[in-house]
């Protein structure tokens, strides 16, 4: 822990490779010992890239990641006003809502990156099974639970 924190210390800011911003695979975990950079990036991604995100929907510069979906503007008047450029508090096409938490994941993908290794967060990365008599069972458009 205290070598972690001399590197820390000597590296610097750590920083995330440079193109598009992907969450790490393990996201939604916390293991213990990276509490406060979870807390930090859940409440910047609840917050400010949430925030972006809907403000980009609504001017639909959104992209979808599937080629043949085709996106609608959630609101015209903004759209035509992210068009034009007139507004500044709109985003632009190209922004991307997890910029906003950049070095909110930097920190988070660090410090998992360590945690995960120790024996103590080993649980959180292995996969899990259901038990088939837990499992929902679709039927129709709608999920529903099979119980005996």
């Amino acid at each position: 822990m205290v070598l972690y924190r001399i590197m820390d210390a000597f590296s610097g800011e750590p920083q995330l490779p440079p193109g598009p911003i992907r969450l790490p695979p393990y996201f939604p975990v916390e293991p213990k010992g990276c509490e406060t950079q979870a807390q930090t990036l859940f409440a910047c991604l609840a917050n400010e890239a949430t925030l972006k995100a809907r403000d980009m929907e609504k001017a639909g510069l959104q992209s979808s990641y599937f080629p043949d979906v085709k996106l609608q503007p959630g609101d015209e008047r903004a759209a035509q006003l992210a068009r034009v450029g007139s507004d500044p508090t709109l985003p632009k096409a190209g922004d991307e809502p997890l910029a906003e938490c950049r070095s909110s994941i930097a920190y988070y993908k660090r410090c998992c990156d360590r945690a995960l290794k120790k024996r103590q967060n080993w649980m959180l990365t292995e996969p899990y099974r259901v038990q088939e008599e837990y499992r929902y069972k679709e039927e129709g458009s709608s999920a529903v639970k099979t119980g005996k």
